[in-house]
């Protein structure tokens, strides 16, 4: 097996510094780590062997020796830290290496505090009325939701008292554990993550830092909003932990029915019954509109069931603001069921009269035909 020279593999002179052999280390431990390269074998095994350099070299001791008897010095010395990527010594290297892992795995890793954490977001339902969708409205909900609790000022111990370093992790908030070359962290289960651990509880929030309470929000509901239309609050839901931001607020609708108008997209729909001769006849009359005056409906004559009559610009406005739809009146020739004995005599005088017309209508374009 070819030994190569433990100065030649880090680049640095026999009378390199301490300093300059760490240096030398660190630069090539981030240019030859295998998993820059796709783990690759060559790479691997180029990091083992400017590693092994480094415990021997920054080892006064092992120098010493290497110094003055090369590899030869080293039997037993320097052979337990190099099988695989296990077995390094709880000094220089294992301690180097964590800090160049760290580094190349995002910088301060070791040395991490639990992230800020956004808070939870909440859903509402509420019902409103029908003129309320259409015309917008401002509406309050008392909602339930923690908050920081006043008894302790949000810290979460008892007043008089301070949250302390947590024991198990120094503060740190998280737990490591040496394996071989690979430093393995937790978070630490005693903080839960924090770093800190409050002795002495606040009696109110119970340590939690939160209490539940019921608030009074103003929630404005625009114009034209409909059932299931989601409106979004932001900052209104839970709030934050360790400086997170709040969640936000869905506000989901439900919009009651109107006793007398439908909504079809932007259109407000409503039908009108006409008797057998307002229909025949054509009449005038007043159609009621959504929170305004009524509208004079001009009924031609000979209106047939079915018939619509729009009012332009008098339905439900745009959720976006861009104009209004239009009111649409549906008509119904509604036949009567109950007829007085006056009533029958004048609908009987009535059918005579109109089937006398057609018949002669009839006839004569018979007669005009053979003609």
């Amino acid at each position: 097996m070819i030994q190569h020279d433990y100065y030649d593999l880090l680049g640095v002179h026999r009378n390199a510094s301490e300093a300059e052999i760490k240096k030398a280390y660190r630069k090539l431990a981030h240019q030859c780590h295998p998993d820059k390269h796709n783990g690759s074998k060559a790479y691997e095994e180029q990091f083992k062997a400017i590693t092994e350099a480094y415990e021997v070299l920054s080892d006064a001791e092992k120098r010493a020796m290497y110094d003055q008897f090369g590899h030869a010095g080293l039997s037993g010395a320097a052979s337990g830290g190099f099988e695989g990527f296990g077995g390094f010594g709880a000094g220089g290297v294992s301690d180097l290496f964590e800090e160049v892992f760290s580094d190349f795995f995002g910088g301060a890793a070791a040395r991490r505090r639990p992230r800020a954490q956004r808070g939870s977001d909440l859903r509402y339902h509420l019902e409103i009325a029908f003129e309320d969708a259409v015309f917008g409205v401002e509406k309050e909900v008392r909602l339930p939701r923690h908050v920081s609790c006043d008894h302790c000022g949000g810290t979460g111990a008892r007043p008089g008292t301070q949250p302390e370093v947590c024991p198990g992790c120094h503060g740190s908030g998280e737990l490591r554990h040496q394996q071989g070359f690979f430093t393995v962290r937790r978070t630490c289960s005693r903080c839960g993550g924090e770093g800190r651990v409050t002795p002495h509880p606040c009696p109110e929030c119970s340590g939690e830092r939160v209490v539940r309470k019921e608030q009074t929000l103003s929630v404005r509901i625009p114009a034209g909003v409909e059932s299931g239309t989601r409106l979004r609050l932001t900052g209104e839901g839970e709030r934050g932990f360790r400086g997170g931001p709040p969640g936000d607020l869905y506000i989901d609708l439900t919009v009651k029915p109107h006793p007398f108008f439908v909504r079809e997209g932007g259109d407000l729909c409503c039908d009108i019954h006409l008797t057998f001769a307002q229909a025949a006849l054509g009449t005038e009359m007043k159609v009621p509109t959504l929170g305004g005056e009524p509208l004079l409906l001009k009924v031609p004559a000979g209106t047939h069931t079915g018939e619509v009559f729009r009012f332009r610009g008098k339905g439900v406005p745009s959720l976006r603001g861009r104009g209004r739809g239009d009111q649409v009146t549906r008509v119904t020739v509604k036949t009567p069921t109950k007829l007085t004995p006056r009533q029958r005599e004048l609908l009987e005088e009535y059918a005579r009269l109109e089937t006398h017309h057609e018949m002669g209508e009839g006839v004569f374009s018979r007669l005009k035909g053979w003609l």
